[in-house]
């Protein structure tokens, strides 16, 4: 009965994340990604921050509106009408449109990195997902392994071959196996609700699952000579240099033309024609201030195309050392799994042949959980460095699943 009570428990704590995914959405990666493209709240900010700069690109291409005077005067002629009409010198309008549209492109730029930025988490939650899966598959055996074991060393000691410390310490092993697998239970539990936040769901049930194997992850995309990150940058530093320009050519405002009549002189009846020319003087203003602020963006945006390259180029370098270690260890993993589990193998026989004592074969199993559990969080280190490899190779024109 003794033995009876943890067996249900453990059976009672797996059943309940085993049994809930029948009633949930199977969800491969590709599917992940996309649910999180589509669904995602991220997203929304980027594309206000593209409304905005299209918004700009219109404001840069208006043309400013004429106004109309009227007056009236005592003295002859008594009524005043006049049109003006402002004047943009190409050379100040042209450099003020070209950057608002380059800061457009730098905007759709960043938007696009923003949903390759979402991509990365959901294709990284999901291979989180799947390899605390595998982790509840093998804490699962390694607790039907150790009450096996338990019911061994019991059948030993009623036939005289194993002493009660014995039992206690298979009892233990047991134990801790059980423990392991309620604990990787709520693990995977809790990156599926992690994935399911990724993916934009709001329910507080779990309503999904992942489905696909945790396989040797594809290669590696060669890095774009210029990733996102850097292209949004750049981009944005051309649009403040020519931002930059307009200001220091607009010190003299723009001028304008007046056209206008006059009526009222008994003297001279019918309509007096005018005609007039207005210029700014920059006298006490000379656009100091915003000329300024725009030398001031323009070192802003150059300091941050800067460190968007050295940041790029240190990813890049970590991500591939990262995934070439991963991919490096996965491999020993595998050879290392296949010696430890003979190893295993061979100190149960010889305990069940009283060759080898209890402790070795504690120590053999112990081994051997290590190894695999090792090969399956270097499996998904891998997937994930590669992962984020792909973000760096990304062009604007780039697909963005996987």
């Amino acid at each position: 009965m003794r033995l009876l009570i943890p067996t249900v428990a453990l059976c009672a704590t797996v059943g309940v994340a085993a049994s809930a995914p029948g009633q949930q959405t199977r969800l491969t990666r590709a599917q992940a990604v996309r649910t999180a493209l589509t669904r995602g709240t991220r997203i929304a900010v980027a594309a206000a921050d593209t409304a905005v700069a299209a918004a700009q690109v219109v404001a840069a291409h208006v043309f400013p509106d004429p106004s109309f005077a009227a007056s009236y005067s005592k003295a002859v002629p008594t009524q005043h009408y006049s049109l003006e009409i402002p004047l943009e010198f190409p050379w100040l309008r042209r450099p003020r449109s070209q950057s608002a549209a380059f800061e457009l492109q730098a905007a759709r730029v960043k938007f696009f990195l923003a949903r390759a930025t979402v991509g990365l988490d959901a294709d990284t939650t999901y291979t989180r997902a799947i390899a605390a899966r595998e982790h509840l598959a093998l804490s699962r055996r390694n607790a039907l392994d150790g009450d096996s074991l338990l019911h061994m060393v019991e059948r030993r000691r009623a036939a005289g071959d194993a002493s009660d410390m014995d039992v206690e310490l298979a009892r233990v092993n047991a134990g801790q196996q059980q423990n392991t697998a309620a604990g990787d239970s709520l693990t995977w539990i809790s990156t599926l609700l992690d994935l399911q936040a990724t993916l934009g769901y709001t329910s507080e049930d779990l309503e999904i699952t992942a489905v696909d194997s945790l396989e040797t992850p594809p290669e590696a995309l060669p890095p774009a000579q210029a990733t996102l990150s850097e292209t949004a940058a750049s981009l944005s530093l051309t649009a403040a240099s020519l931002n930059s320009q307009a200001h220091r050519h607009s010190v003299f405002s723009a001028p304008t033309v007046s056209f206008g009549f006059e009526h009222g002189d008994p003297d001279q009846p019918g309509i007096l024609p005018t005609f007039g020319l207005g210029l700014s003087l920059p006298i006490f203003n000379r656009q100091r201030g915003e000329i300024l602020v725009a030398q001031a963006q323009r070192i802003k945006a150059e300091a941050e195309l800067t460190q968007a390259q050295v940041e790029a180029r240190n990813e890049i370098a970590h991500g591939k050392r990262e995934r070439e270690n991963a991919l490096a260890k996965v491999a020993r993993d595998r050879q290392l799994i296949v010696s430890a589990d003979h190893v295993a193998a061979m100190s149960l026989v010889a305990y069940r042949e009283g060759a080898a004592s209890l402790p070795n074969v504690l120590e053999a199993q112990r081994s051997s959980r290590d190894v695999r559990a090792q090969y399956i969080d270097d499996l998904a280190a891998a997937w994930i460095a590669t992962a984020e490899l792909r973000v760096f190779s990304l062009t604007p024109s780039s697909q963005l699943l996987p």
